[in-house]
């Protein structure tokens, strides 16, 4: 049989065929815009997101055997804000997870509410990027359409909807919405009466793993695949990646380094830390995970080298950094270049290079960009150490993944063994892991994460590059306190 996995990125939707072996067939990209109407918004037209979607499905399929078909599930971007109205209709464009209008109400829900209770209900506290904090300002700002709302739903929920006609979420995606009571995997009536929502506007929440439905008659027919192919609800990209690299069970650990970059940890039992500094959700093994996420990592790298020096060639521009620079570098980035959520919650923070001199080159300012996002993810780690949580070694995926000298840096940053997995492709590929579990062909996710995910390489770190990069951590560690009423005067 074949699967489906579906991750539907921030930048483009991404589409990939698997056999019941897990081996992929064929993997296709489709892009769509994001739109920024004012400084620090970001948002995206779901009708984009279907129109690339049912095309690049018909491309994926081109020349494989469409009845065999059996099952499609999602990986996507989380805490985007799509809503319809009584005819499932969407209202206006979605408000995207890197979007910083929210400030107002996250102070709101944080300091009125208190993070305390926020933490009660929902395991965690408000990040600019979250949903509850959007419907808020819905509702202070765009009060018709907050009033026309019928339904509530994240980006990837929205493809299902389409693909099924059923209203659906899952638990890991729901996690991240500040709606759900991620200890008892359910909504959280308490953060529903906050945000003046009924639960009946929120969709039905299933385990990542569990089938919702089938695909709806005319679009099988569209797709020229069986009426029986089911749709498994499918989890947020951070959770699916974490299928695909086989991040799964108690105590294991993954680096993305996507548009945004995470720390993930697997986690058997429920636990949050004490200043909420990392997320607690559901995970999509049906356990739950521990989670730092910063807002911009390999898309830093993107923004410097396509927007500021102009070049299209990264491999040739890493390659102009001497490996004896590594753990050397007098320069410093601060990679907050859309705020930052993960540990600092703040989307006032900028982009900052530090330590400039006259006889600083553009290779340093390449590789202080590479740096940065590394000790930024550290943050996190060290977050989770100061809980006990110690992983010896970590999985990584992303496109930031395929650069062997960002690995290393990572390796050695972190401390930590780096295991590169045979299939990269993280969010697509675990979504179509967790579209073979519903459609019974693996008793668990874990059972099937056994099986697919292989490693093919491991960066060991070096115990001098350790001791180097421990020195210029801590010094990155002093730039963000001292730049931080700095940034709040630029907000104004």
């Amino acid at each position: 049989m074949l699967y489906i996995g579906i991750d539907l990125g921030t930048s483009a939707v991404k589409l990939l065929l698997m056999d019941s072996q897990g081996k992929m067939k064929k993997i296709v990209s489709r892009e769509y815009p994001i739109y920024f109407p004012q400084p620090g918004w970001s948002e995206q037209n779901p009708e984009d997101w279907w129109i690339q979607t049912i095309d690049g499905l018909q491309e994926l399929l081109a020349d494989a055997d469409r009845e065999q078909v059996a099952g499609i599930s999602f990986g996507g971007q989380m805490h985007g804000l799509v809503i319809l109205d009584a005819e499932d209709q969407v209202i206006r464009p979605a408000i995207l997870w890197n979007d910083g209008r929210t400030q107002k109400e996250c102070d709101y829900l944080n300091q009125v509410i208190g993070r305390a209770k926020l933490s009660e209900y929902t395991a965690n506290i408000a990040f600019a990027g979250f949903t509850a904090p959007k419907l808020l300002w819905l509702r202070n700002n765009e009060p018709e359409h907050f009033a026309g709302i019928a339904k509530i739903m994240l980006p990837k929920d929205y493809l299902a909807y389409r693909l099924t006609g059923i209203h659906c979420t899952d638990v890991s995606d729901a996690s991240g919405m500040l709606l759900f009571d991620v200890k008892n995997r359910c909504w959280s009536k308490e953060m529903c009466e906050i945000c003046g929502v009924r639960e009946n506007q929120l969709a039905k929440c299933y385990e990542s793993y569990e089938k919702v439905g089938y695909v709806l008659p005319e679009i099988a027919q569209k797709l020229g695949i069986p009426e029986t192919c089911i749709v498994a609800a499918g989890a947020g990209d951070n959770a699916a990646a974490a299928v695909g690299t086989g991040t799964v069970g108690g105590g294991s650990c993954n680096i993305s380094l996507g548009t945004s970059g995470t720390v993930f940890i697997s986690a058997r039992n429920f636990g949050v830390d004490s200043h909420n500094a990392l997320h607690s959700f559901a995970h999509a093994d049906g356990k739950y995970h521990l989670m730092g996420c910063m807002l911009s990592a390999a898309s830093c790298n993107k923004w410097w080298m396509d927007d500021v020096i102009g070049v299209t060639d990264y491999d040739g521009e890493q390659a102009g950094i001497p490996e004896e620079k590594l753990g050397e570098n007098r320069v410093f980035f601060l990679p907050y270049l859309m705020g930052e959520r993960s540990p600092h919650n703040d989307p006032n923070a900028r982009g900052t290079f530090i330590g400039m001199s006259m006889d600083t080159t553009r290779a340093d300012m390449t590789q202080a960009v590479l740096e940065g996002v590394a000790f930024a993810l550290r943050d996190s780690l060290e977050v989770a150490r100061s809980l006990g949580v110690c992983p010896e070694r970590t999985k990584i995926c992303g496109g930031g993944a395929k650069s062997p000298l960002w690995k290393k840096i990572m390796a050695n940053v972190f401390g930590m063994k780096v295991d590169v997995v045979e299939t990269e492709e993280g969010p697509a590929m675990g979504a179509a892991m967790l579209a073979a579990v519903a459609a019974g062909e693996y008793a668990s996710v874990e059972e099937i994460a056994r099986k697919f995910v292989r490693v093919t390489d491991t960066v060991e770190p070096e115990q001098e590059l350790i001791r180097k990069y421990n020195t210029c951590y801590l010094k990155f560690r002093e730039i963000y306190p001292a730049c931080k009423q700095v940034y709040e005067i630029l907000a104004k």
